[in-house]
């Protein structure tokens, strides 16, 4: 493979093609030829793409130079040193029944792993596991949704990733019991860096819940680049939350493409709270009429944290509802990114959509970028877009002082509040209670200002 590329600074490929190399080599005598040539295709997309640059529209408020400055590494080989629940318990949720899979630096771990639900045609395992004795039902969608051709982060995780979680659930089966994908970090090395791929498929008259927490048991400056591929058979419901609470200094880049067929329902939560810098690239299509979707997503910045969330929800086929709802609070020098796309294609008649994206500004340091987007291209249809951006309600604040409530509490009542819209629509109790619970800790940490 030839590099043609002319900007190091950005496009620092040299440290990928001896781990490429590496990896392929190592696999050559025992990995089916669709998974070589998907690695193959995925590296050769990230060699032309390169890393994202200033000067690329969709990156040019997220600065990935920091990261594309410094060499980074795979982690190809299983070197995890040994965990027990006692590492988990910060990461599990209180009071919640659920099947587990745990992954370790990007590897699948069986001991701490824990699948429940024995229902018939169900399947729950690792992405590894599967693409070997499940092939028939993971060959037609892997890397069929999440395109590399055009997300250099989605090329670099097509010809790296090492495991991840497969869940196929049968059609007509309500999975009672979410799936908990567990992603734990323990490398603290610099530039060490992971490559997670999930993919699930939920077919017809189908109903699933599925968390990924993404966490750190050690801090440093490495990276998660993970992807995650949703498809959503006819009628079919998916409940998607993902929750990022990496360390200060790590870098956490995701993907999830999600493919809705015909009346089928989806909902996606994105709670930000870590990283030095978080990106979350969220994709819905409409594969089919009278579909729906929920994208819901809270994130917090401060410290000289970055938040970027860029979503993309393509209407192609008529009768199709989605509403976004995005609330970010930012303090410090704490920085966040939101540009949200809707696409109405010629024909998809009858669409309903609604985007909103409201901050909190906490402090004269931190910054917020919004740019909530229309594209329509049909006459019948409802959509609707904005954002805000602001400070605390100096009346409300005013309101509740004015009640005997202390300024510090008051602050925080009212923060909180500005969180809980975003939280309230998960539909999971136990992990509703929980993701309030780590919100309200990173609240009560927010440094009141001085003239306060």
């Amino acid at each position: 493979m030839t590099e043609t590329l002319s900007n190091p600074v950005f496009r620092p490929i040299d440290p990928y093609v001896s781990a490429f190399e590496r990896l392929f080599a190592a696999e050559q005598d025992r990995t089916p030829d669709w998974i070589s040539k998907l690695r193959q295709n995925g590296f050769m997309h990230y060699q032309e793409l390169g890393l994202p640059g200033p000067d690329h529209e969709e990156w040019r408020f997220t600065n990935i130079s920091p990261l594309a400055s410094r060499p980074t590494v795979p982690i190809l080989v299983h070197t995890h040193p040994p965990l027990t629940m006692a590492n988990l318990q910060p990461w599990l949720i209180p009071g919640l029944e659920c099947n587990r899979l745990v992954f370790i630096d990007g590897h699948y771990s069986a001991q701490l792993s824990e699948i429940k639900s024995k229902a018939e045609g169900l399947k729950i395992c690792s992405l590894a596991r599967a693409m070997t004795i499940k092939t028939a039902l993971v060959e037609p969608h892997l890397g069929r949704h999440a395109q590399a051709t055009s997300q250099a982060f989605v090329a670099l995780n097509t010809a790296f990733f090492q495991d991840g979680a497969f869940i196929w659930v049968p059609a007509g089966l309500a999975l009672v019991e979410p799936v908990h994908l567990l992603f734990i970090s323990t490398v603290p090395e610099t530039g060490a860096s992971i490559h997670p791929r999930n993919l699930i498929l939920v077919q017809r008259d189908a109903r699933l819940q599925v968390i990924e927490t993404y966490a750190q048991l050690k801090e440093g400056e490495n990276l998660t680049n993970t992807v995650t591929e949703i498809v959503a058979g006819p009628n079919a419901r998916v409940e998607h939350c993902k929750y990022q609470c990496e360390g200060p200094q790590s870098y956490h880049l995701a993907a999830i493409q999600i493919h809705q067929e015909a009346h089928s329902e989806t909902v996606s939560h994105s709670i930000s709270l870590g990283g030095r810098l978080a990106r979350n690239d969220i994709q819905s299509h409409f594969a089919g009429a009278g579909g729906n979707s929920l994208f819901n997503g809270l994130y917090l910045a401060g410290n000289d944290q970055l938040t970027d969330h860029h979503t993309v929800i393509d209407h192609a086929q008529p009768h199709c509802g989605s509403h976004e709802f995005y609330n970010g609070i930012l303090h410090g020098r704490g920085r966040g990114v939101f540009n949200g796309k809707i696409f109405v294609r010629p024909g998809a008649q009858k669409t309903e959509a609604k985007q909103t994206n409201r901050n909190l500004v906490l402090s004269d340091e931190a910054v917020i970028d919004t740019k909530p987007q229309l594209e329509i291209f049909a006459d019948d249809v409802k959509c609707t877009h904005g954002a805000t951006v602001g400070q605390l309600d100096s009346e409300a604040l005013f309101y509740l002082q004015s009640r005997g409530i202390g300024r510090d509490l008051a602050r925080q009542m009212l923060m909180h509040a500005f969180a809980q819209e975003i939280i309230d629509r998960v539909g999971n109790e136990p992990l509703r209670d929980y993701l309030d619970a780590r919100v309200q800790e990173q609240l009560a940490a927010i440094p009141l200002p001085v003239n306060s």
